[in-house]
């Protein structure tokens, strides 16, 4: 609570600060003609000079210098001035992603995950970048929109590329652990700075969320197409196209978000269940001394119905859910928190076919021999070979679905605790998300202008190329909050924490490739203004699909890979500069 209070405390401080350094640049000066305009030259009293044309002079010259952001805010033509004013109206913008950020998490813990987690977070992550777009474009008339407009394209490029290199690259430094057979250990970090033997591991969900962020950049490619084909006839139907694909990818993606809790929840119950099978069949395996097999590799039913009636307690010929839950309580399943009459009921699901309520034996045998042959189809064909006596692929379908149980990010075995817990009040709660909320979205909206027309300023008064300081300065003020929130989240070592950790950073880049182009595309297609951005959505396309293709197909980044993070951000930077300056892409 002391938090919010103190930069609430900052926040005002600030406002004040601006308030009178405005009140400076709006003093007014008398301009009408009277006795006194003439300054005497103290000798003889004559006039020397006329003193209303000096402050003609003055006044032109700053009416010359910068045009008040609604009439009163603070500006400058020099280039320190400037610098101060984007590191306060970047301070603002940083405090608005705060307050949006801390009321989306309050909403988060009342509402739950579904509409709130997958509707409006994503949304309101995105809002300051989406506010600054947007009055990027809006400003002025269409010359000048056409001017400013690169200060949004400095942003959406700058936010994706700083969130996939920079802070990619530092949440693998800060949440390595060491690797034990390709997988991270929690909290164990004795490899130090090994390249290959330090990492960090995410679960399966990360490598969908990376491949969806690949493919969200689908829009851009479209956008680009007649500058590839060389043609002028086709960009706006390529604009108009490209915004109405990236809004309906927005709209499924948000729907995705929406369900998202609801398939994980289906598949880990699925891979739960295979533990389950694993363990019923290795146990099996003891007990019939590698046996399960004849000679020809095949389930030998002899064996499996000698089982049975070792199972079979009361040696009635069918298996109660009483004598199913004792096997599988005297099974040790480790690493896993199994809801035991949930393990018997799907295992009763599997064999009972007569829907009795118990399982005779020859629904035992068909139903060991069906998870015998499922165990030696996931050995594959290069997996351990099958026979009488050689039983490792068991060893293999286990070791497999445990990997796979691990992967998909299970947080029900305790590791969540610390972090859970009941609201206080929720109707306190909601009260206080709301005002984070109004708060940080009317800060945005309200010094997203400013602080567009600063960076123009500035770039007039140094030279420097406006999408460059966007590109650089921008993502610092509205993305420091969701970076500082991931590398400290990704600092807790752990494969659940780090799988949260990088979903968040590909969901983030997402939103920018989705909503944040919808209101590039927006204001570009209905201000009628030029296309031309062509390195800079090279460089997203470079940087997303090198990053989305690598994260897609693994779950285990060893250290050495955040050297390849660090290096796409200079290489970015360049590939731009070249690309304009050098071939004349601008």
């Amino acid at each position: 609570m002391e938090q919010p209070i103190m930069r609430f405390r900052s926040l005002i401080s600030l406002l004040f600060l601006l308030f009178f350094t405005s009140s400076a640049y709006a003093r007014l000066v008398s301009l009408h003609p009277s006795s006194t305009d003439l300054i005497s030259d103290g000798v003889n009293g004559e006039p020397l000079i006329n003193s209303r044309s000096i402050i003609k002079t003055v006044v032109s010259a700053e009416e010359e210098a910068c045009e008040q952001t609604y009439g009163f805010m603070p500006c400058t033509k020099t280039a320190l001035g400037n610098v101060f004013l984007i590191l306060v109206y970047g301070f603002l913008m940083f405090t608005a992603a705060t307050y949006l950020s801390a009321g989306s998490e309050l909403l988060l813990e009342i509402l739950g995950p579904g509409i709130v987690g997958g509707l409006f977070l994503p949304m309101l992550g995105a809002l300051p970048d989406a506010m600054l777009i947007m009055v990027s474009g809006l400003s002025g008339d269409a010359a000048t929109a056409q001017t400013q407009v690169s200060v949004g394209m400095g942003l959406l490029a700058g936010s994706t590329v700083m969130l996939l290199t920079v802070i990619w690259g530092t949440c693998t430094v800060v949440g390595k652990c060491d690797l034990r057979d390709s997988i991270a250990v929690n909290n164990q970090d004795t490899k130090g700075f090994h390249l290959k033997d330090s990492g960090v591991t995410v679960d399966v969900w990360t490598s969908y969320a990376a491949r969806i962020m690949a493919i969200s950049v689908i829009p851009f490619i479209i956008v680009q197409l007649p500058q590839m084909l060389d043609s002028t006839s086709g960009r706006h139907l390529a604009l108009l196209v490209a915004l109405i694909l990236s809004v309906l990818m927005l709209i499924s993606y948000c729907v995705y978000q929406v369900f998202q809790p609801w398939i994980q929840r289906r598949r880990l119950a699925f891979a739960k269940h295979k533990h389950v099978i694993s363990g019923i069949l290795r146990h099996l395996k003891q007990h019939a001394l590698g046996r399960l097999l004849d000679d020809e590799g095949q389930p030998d039913e002899h064996v499996i119905r000698r089982l049975f009636e070792t199972i079979d307690a009361n040696k009635d010929g069918h298996l109660s859910a009483a004598e199913l839950k004792a096997l599988i309580i005297g099974i040790s399943f480790e690493d896993i928190d199994l809801d035991k009459d949930d393990a018997v009921g799907k295992v009763l699901q599997d064999f009972d076919k007569t829907l009795d309520e118990q399982v005779d034996q020859e629904e035992f045998v068909r139903g060991i021999k069906r998870w015998l042959i499922q165990a030696m189809g996931a050995a594959g064909p290069s997996g351990p070979g099958a026979g009488p006596r050689t039983m490792k692929y068991l060893d293999h379908f286990h070791v497999q679905t445990k990997r796979e149980h691990a992967l998909l990010g299970d947080d029900d075995n305790g590791e969540n605790d610390e972090e859970s817990g009941e609201v206080a009040d929720p109707k306190w709660v909601t009260i206080k998300a709301a005002l984070l909320l109004l708060l940080g979205a009317a800060i945005a909206a309200a010094f997203a202008d400013p602080l567009v027309d600063t960076v123009n300023n500035f770039s007039a008064a140094t030279g420097i190329p406006s999408f460059f300081i966007s590109f650089i300065a921008l993502p610092l003020a509205t993305n420091s909050s969701e970076a500082v929130s991931a590398i400290i989240f990704a600092s807790r070592k752990k494969i659940r924490t780090a799988s949260l950790t990088f979903s968040e950073l590909c969901g983030g880049v997402t939103m920018n490739n989705i909503l944040c182009l919808s209101v590039f595309l927006a204001i570009v297609y209905l201000r009628g203004l030029t296309w031309n951005f062509s390195s800079e959505v090279l460089v997203i396309l470079i940087v997303c699909l090198v990053m989305g293709g690598f994260a897609s197909f693994r779950t285990t980044y060893p250290l050495w890979t955040c050297f390849i993070a660090y290096l796409l951000y200079p290489f970015s930077l360049g590939l731009v500069y070249i690309l304009d300056y050098w071939f004349g892409w601008a």
